[in-house]
């Protein structure tokens, strides 16, 4: 059984999420994935600008991806925006109120 993170924040409703997107998006942070942890105040806004700028990258290559390939549309299911939104969310709210993001505990 593949393992669930469940993210939490004072600031917002908690994020659960299964470890293959969990793995990506720390990868984008340049962060390890620990089986607890905590995102402090100070970090969140250079880890909001990593995602969201790999999210734009990402947007960017299934578009040239899709020009190239003609009619063929990029798997929505696939996009990183779209699957890390919450959590990209609730960092940004964390963020704006002044609260840590943890995991695990």
């Amino acid at each position: 059984m593949e393992m669930i993170y469940q993210f939490r924040s004072k600031a917002g409703p908690d994020v659960i999420m299964l470890a293959d997107l969990t793995k990506r998006i720390f990868n984008v942070l340049g962060r390890p994935l620990e089986s607890r942890g905590i995102l402090t105040v100070e970090q969140l806004s250079s880890l909001i600008i990593s995602l969201e700028t790999a999210i734009l990258k990402d947007l960017e290559e299934r578009s040239k991806a899709s020009d190239d390939e003609g009619s063929g549309q990029p798997k929505l299911a696939d996009r990183l925006g779209q699957r890390a939104y919450p959590f990209l969310e609730l960092m940004k709210q964390a963020k704006n109120k002044g609260e840590p993001v943890m995991w695990g505990v």
